[in-house]
């Protein structure tokens, strides 16, 4: 017959007051080192997934879709069937040093903050994580955002696949996204069809789509355009294209 073991007559050991007092925290850390865990996965799913997937409509898309009661232009092109000269463009406007940095130009961010904000200093690569994964508006939680993803994005996507999103995400008229629905929409012609003045009017009007016009120019438009003309071409001689183009 097996022996009972003796029993001490001592309650269980309960930790000291400070343990005790410790543990909600210990919980607390535990999950949110989960939720941390899970947020990184998200992300990283998310950038993957859309490094070989194309993006449907944006948050931004069916933000606009409903405000103006139904849907908005938007169709999808390959950058391959994209005047290259197109791409170009939206580089000199945008961005010129796009094959240069890792997705935050800092000579601009510097210039930006002597000039007081005065400007903007946000790469193609941010904004294509602006209007692929997060919202329009400036606001501390969405710059943080994309503070975290853009990295990320540069990390897992090529140059030229940044590009190619960009240019299908990018918003040139009210309730008219994509370049391809842009050249139809101002110029009657598919995307692969721009000429040079074209694709640098297109790109001129990327700041403040629903205030400009690429097929009527204000003179100061046709002034911004004959910049980015000179721009586009000035980056396919020194090579800064060199990136994103075969």
């Amino acid at each position: 017959m097996a022996r009972r073991a003796k029993s001490s007559g001592r309650p269980p050991k309960r930790g000291t007051w400070a343990e005790r007092a410790l543990a909600p925290y210990r919980w607390l850390r535990k999950w949110l080192v989960r939720l941390v865990l899970v947020a990184v996965i998200v992300v990283l799913g998310a950038v993957a997934w859309y490094s070989v997937m194309n993006p449907g409509q944006t948050p931004y898309m069916r933000f606009e879709a409903r405000r103006l009661g139904g849907t908005v232009d938007h169709s999808w092109v390959p950058l391959s069937a994209v005047a290259p000269v197109m791409a170009r463009s939206v580089v000199a406007a945008e961005d010129a040093n796009f094959c240069l940095h890792w997705g935050f130009d800092m000579e601009a961010i510097r210039a930006a903050l002597e000039e007081g904000s005065g400007r903007g200093a946000s790469t193609l690569s941010q904004q294509v994580v602006k209007n692929v994964y997060l919202w329009q508006g400036r606001n501390w939680t969405r710059k943080a955002l994309e503070a975290v993803i853009t990295p990320v994005v540069e990390a897992m996507w090529s140059k030229r696949r940044i590009i190619e999103v960009y240019l299908n995400v990018a918003e040139f008229d009210e309730g008219v996204f994509g370049v391809d629905a842009a050249a139809e929409h101002y110029f009657g012609l598919p995307s692969a069809n721009l000429s040079p003045v074209q694709a640098a009017r297109l790109a001129a009007v990327l700041p403040s789509p629903k205030t400009r016009s690429a097929a009527q120019p204000s003179q100061r438009l046709a002034r911004r355009a004959a910049a980015i003309l000179d721009g586009a071409e000035t980056i396919r001689r020194d090579g800064r294209a060199s990136c994103f183009e075969d």
